[in-house]
């Protein structure tokens, strides 16, 4: 209610938006408020109404998209204000992630090409490789460093593991993997964009199938491992991702059995096993209950990632 005790008129559609609101502020508060009564699912980048407004109004508007504040109050042109409600208008009507709406996505400070060809880059695979990785070491093997020679990224979808662990290991040879040729054609454009042609090898490879006898100091992997239950209740935004990338079978370990059996043979007598099993905990302990594993705690959750040494993993049939 107004202090007269009048009802406020509500802005609703784009076109009302683009008569009546002028300002970056105003546009957010739109924005914001469309989504949530659309009922949006986030989880490709954002958790929330607002961040989702802000990262494609930054977008639509070719702002910087680690700064808001100098811009809140900037009074924009009525194209400016069509370009930036028909994207918002986009993400409500298609349900697609923001990151397929703009063609890019962002993963611990990195850029990458974005598109219905991979998963959106999102894994807290970067920020344990970042962060967790360390501080598992200095516990585990406080004598030695680790410096990895070879670095192969399984299921690498779009690349952006693989990217990251070239950037963050300089010395590393590193290998993305996948069986999707669409996605490693993505992978392959996300390289050419970090400049790492000549670090990076792409390999189409059914897990370990096209690896050969390489054997490798740290093994990274974001596979399919989305039980079949929660396959069939995930919301649009992530159903609009490619089902392959996503579907773990029945208790969401039919991949990961394949690759904890298959790592140890590629991997060094040292090397590590980083591997994403999401909200799947339950299922890996029930279907792995005699190997000795780590959990590797993110900002997203303390058991989403496990850590495996080769010494640990089974040995080849």
């Amino acid at each position: 209610m107004t202090d007269a005790g009048r009802p406020q008129r509500v802005i609703v559609g784009a076109a009302e938006a683009v008569r009546e609101l002028r300002t970056l502020r105003d546009l957010l508060r739109w924005a914001v408020s469309r989504f949530e009564a659309a009922g949006l699912a986030y989880g490709h980048g954002t958790d929330n109404a607002w961040d989702e407004a802000v990262s494609l109004l930054l977008y639509a508007l070719h702002l910087p998209p680690d700064r808001l504040d100098p811009w809140l109050d900037a009074r924009l042109s009525r194209g400016e204000r069509e370009m930036a409600t028909a994207l918002v208008e986009r993400r409500i009507v298609t349900r697609a992630p923001a990151a397929y709406l703009t063609g890019e996505a962002w993963l611990r400070g990195l850029r990458f090409l974005c598109d219905e060809r991979a998963l959106v880059p999102r894994s807290p695979i970067a920020e344990a490789l970042d962060e967790t990785l360390a501080q598992w070491l200095d516990v585990h093997r406080p004598d030695a460093a680790f410096d990895p020679g070879a670095v192969l990224d399984l299921c690498t979808g779009g690349g952006s593991l693989a990217i990251f662990a070239a950037h963050l290991f300089p010395h590393a040879a590193v290998v993305g993997a996948d069986l999707s040729e669409d996605a490693l054609a993505l992978a392959t454009a996300n390289a050419s964009l970090h400049g790492l042609d000549e670090r990076i090898e792409w390999v189409r490879s059914d897990l370990f199938a096209s690896i050969g006898a390489r054997r490798f100091d740290l093994v990274v992997c974001n596979p399919p491992y989305v039980n079949d239950a929660s396959m069939r209740a995930l919301p649009p935004e992530f159903r609009a991702e490619p089902h392959d990338a996503l579907a773990g079978g029945r208790d969401g370990m039919d991949l990961v059995r394949r690759i904890v059996v298959g790592a140890r043979s590629h991997l060094t007598g040292d090397g590590l096993l980083i591997l994403e099993i999401g909200h799947e905990a339950e299922h890996f302990e029930a279907a792995f209950p005699t190997i000795e594993f780590h959990y590797l705690p993110t900002a997203a959750g303390e058991q989403l990632l496990v850590l495996i040494e080769a010494a640990a993993l089974p040995l080849p049939a």
